[in-house]
């Protein structure tokens, strides 16, 4: 069986009960950075064998693990922070359990992406998740330029080093919408800073952001 559980965003009081009972239990763990998911298995006295998975070897590495799971053992995945799958790896091995028709579940958990949309307290009825932002400028324009045309809100994942250009761009095409900057969630410094792209825009240039980041654009 392969379980997907998604692990805590920052603070480790957010595992759930369920995802420590499948660690406890399975057979590997396959982790995006096995140091960094061996800190979080050792804080609960936790000690399982780690393989690699990640975007570099996610191809080669799914398929090991489909054998695995075939042959009978039980895997959990998990990523760095969150839920695998969600602009992380996961969702290959997902796919190729689905095609060789091999059982699999979903633990949920902590979500950067529900957090910061529930923080910002802009519309939930209807939102939309686009991942990280192009690094690209052109690109990452023309991401801004859909946020600015949906009537629903638009949620992005975005580096502190490029927010400042970013919020340059939102001053430009979208000066009047209500934006969200949420960051470091759940974490001792945990910020939601709300206000149009040049408000946000003259605080962070003055107070260079640190740490994960979600930008929430209101709907139009």
């Amino acid at each position: 069986m392969l379980y997907v559980v998604a692990t805590p965003i920052g603070n480790l009081g957010d595992i759930t009960l369920r995802a420590l009972e499948v660690l406890k239990g399975i057979d590997v763990v396959a982790a995006e950075d096995t140091r960094h998911s061996g800190l979080l298995l050792k804080h609960f006295g936790i000690k399982k064998p780690f393989v690699s998975y990640h975007e570099h070897n996610e191809a080669a590495r799914t398929a090991e693990l489909v054998e695995r799971l075939a042959r009978g053992e039980n895997v959990a995945l998990i990523t760095d922070a969150g839920t695998p799958g969600l602009s992380d790896p996961g969702m290959r091995l997902i796919r190729e359990c689905i095609s060789r028709k091999l059982p699999f579940t979903i633990l949920p958990g902590t979500s950067s992406i529900l957090t910061a949309l529930l923080g910002s307290g802009f519309a939930t009825d209807r939102f939309s998740f686009r991942g990280f932002l192009p690094v690209k400028s052109g690109q990452r324009e023309r991401e801004l330029q859909i946020a600015a045309r949906s009537k629903e809100t638009t949620l992005f994942f975005e580096s502190p080093y490029r927010l400042l250009r970013t919020l340059q761009t939102c001053s430009s095409i979208m000066p009047d919408r209500h934006l969200c900057i949420a960051r470091e969630l759940t974490k001792k410094f945990e910020e939601f800073r709300r206000g149009t792209a040049a408000e946000l825009l003259a605080h962070y240039e003055t107070h260079p952001a640190k740490g994960e980041i979600v930008l929430v654009v209101s709907g139009a």
